[in-house]
């Protein structure tokens, strides 16, 4: 199957932004990334409904946090190093502020939390989860670090009262 937008870092994301954005340069405001974020999840749940659309956005994430971890993470020699450089790139990057939480000594459990995540932090109190970009982001960054498949899934979160964003990580059976 040909495809129009297949994702591809040094054509898309890594644009040479000198050229593309010279007096701009690569930032922007977060109520554009989440204008972007929401309005395209809400078109996704009337079309294929909130269950598909969490399974899409979570997908999107595995997809990125795999590719984030080729471009600015895949020299960690082990998961102290990781969490480092996972902590440093969130906080350089605005995403937010990464902390791992606990972790098994035989990397197969972990807790993760983010401050000031950039999905939700502020946003109204819904009693729902919403950060499952985050959770695919996470599982990619993890499964390619370790060669294991990982669930992920955020337990806390900013919309339920918790006001940080706390994931979950298991090695996948």
């Amino acid at each position: 199957m040909e495809r129009k937008y297949q994702f591809d870092w040094d054509n898309t994301v890594g644009a040479d932004m000198e050229q593309a954005r010279p007096s701009l340069g690569p930032s922007t405001r977060i109520e554009v990334y989440r204008l972007f974020q929401f309005t395209l999840r809400d078109i996704l749940e009337q079309h294929y409904g909130t269950e598909m659309a969490d399974n899409l956005f979570r997908e999107a994430g595995v997809m990125a946090g795999k590719a984030f971890f080729e471009k600015f993470l895949s020299d960690a020699k082990d998961a102290a190093s990781l969490s480092a450089k996972v902590q440093d790139s969130f906080n350089t990057l605005g995403i937010g502020i990464f902390r791992v939480e606990s972790a098994k000594e035989d990397n197969s459990h972990f807790i993760f939390t983010v401050d000031e995540d950039l999905d939700c932090s502020g946003l109204p109190d819904t009693s729902d989860v919403v950060c499952v970009y985050d959770e695919g982001f996470i599982q990619g960054v993890l499964e390619s670090f370790s060669g294991k498949g990982f669930n992920v899934r955020e337990i806390d979160c900013w919309c339920t009262g918790a006001r940080t964003c706390r994931f979950e990580a298991k090695t996948a059976s």
